[in-house]
């Protein structure tokens, strides 16, 4: 199966609220590196640069097959 590198920036906003960016997807993780050389110097990532994430997704593969549950603040 083929492989490819979803690259995603974050920046929480507050303790229950963040802003997602995804910001492409790569052949590989070589790639998706590069983006984040490319733009970390940018306004807004350069003030967060811990917000990256690689993640590697498998084409043509479920990857929530058992569902997902909710909980909302104060249900904890």
């Amino acid at each position: 199966m083929e492989t490819v590198y979803v690259l995603q920036h974050v920046h929480v906003l507050g303790e229950n609220d963040e802003d997602v960016k995804m910001i492409g997807v790569y052949r590989t993780e070589a790639a998706a590196k590069a983006v984040i050389d490319r733009l970390g110097e940018q306004p807004g990532f350069r003030d967060h640069p811990e917000g990256w994430s690689i993640s590697a997704m498998r084409l043509d593969q479920d990857h929530w097959p058992e569902g997902f549950v909710t909980i909302l603040p104060g249900e904890e």
